[in-house]
């Protein structure tokens, strides 16, 4: 696979965000909007409600973008989300990345990456590694202290179809994330400070 090129997801790339997507299955039905909704809200939303909240959040021309996409030449092969952590409200509401952590989970100074999706045929060559590297640069150069991540550990291969989502903790440590606490048996949060 030739170098991944990531670049923020804008209104121009629409469609390559909805290729990474799909039109079938969890990540096209989610429209990455299952970190961003409260859960109560989420589960109720038909699909389409939830591209027309995604393809908001595109098209704003403020910064930060809610997200990057990584481009295999010119194909889109892979998205990531991330944002200050305080604005992912099922991250704020879980007790699992808080658990044993006296953190403010409010601090719009430490972001966080939440998702990823990988468009089939591109899947275990490194995509979500390449695009956790480039959200590191990216939240850097937004002005946030830290970044973390939420990864679930893959080594014993029991991993339920669709929580892979959240990345696998190897991706994670391979962009320079360390793990900071391990809250459950298979997962992990990981930081990078800045």
């Amino acid at each position: 696979m030739p170098e991944l090129v990531v670049r923020p997801a804008t209104a121009a790339r629409w469609l390559d965000l909805q290729a990474v997507l799909g039109s079938r299955g969890a990540a096209a039905k989610c429209q990455c909007q299952r970190a961003i909704l409260p859960l109560r809200e989420y589960w109720y939303m038909p699909r389409e409600m939830r591209e027309a909240f995604l393809r908001k959040e595109v098209g704003r021309r403020r910064a930060p973008a809610p997200g990057l996409i990584g481009y295999s030449g010119e194909e889109a092969v892979g998205w990531c989300r991330l944002g200050p952590r305080n604005s992912f409200a099922p991250l704020r509401n879980s007790p699992v990345p808080w658990s044993g952590r006296d953190e403010d989970r409010d601090d719009a100074g430490v972001w966080a990456v939440v998702c990823f999706a990988v468009r089939a045929g591109h899947r275990r060559q490194g995509v979500s590694g390449d695009l956790a590297a480039a959200a590191v640069d990216y939240a850097r150069a937004r002005g946030a202290r830290a970044l973390e991540g939420y990864p679930m550990a893959t080594g014993d291969g029991d991993i339920a179809w669709g929580e892979l989502h959240v990345g696998g903790r190897g991706a994670f440590q391979r962009a320079g994330f360390r793990e900071v606490s391990h809250p459950t048996p298979r997962r992990y949060v990981m930081r990078i400070d800045f």
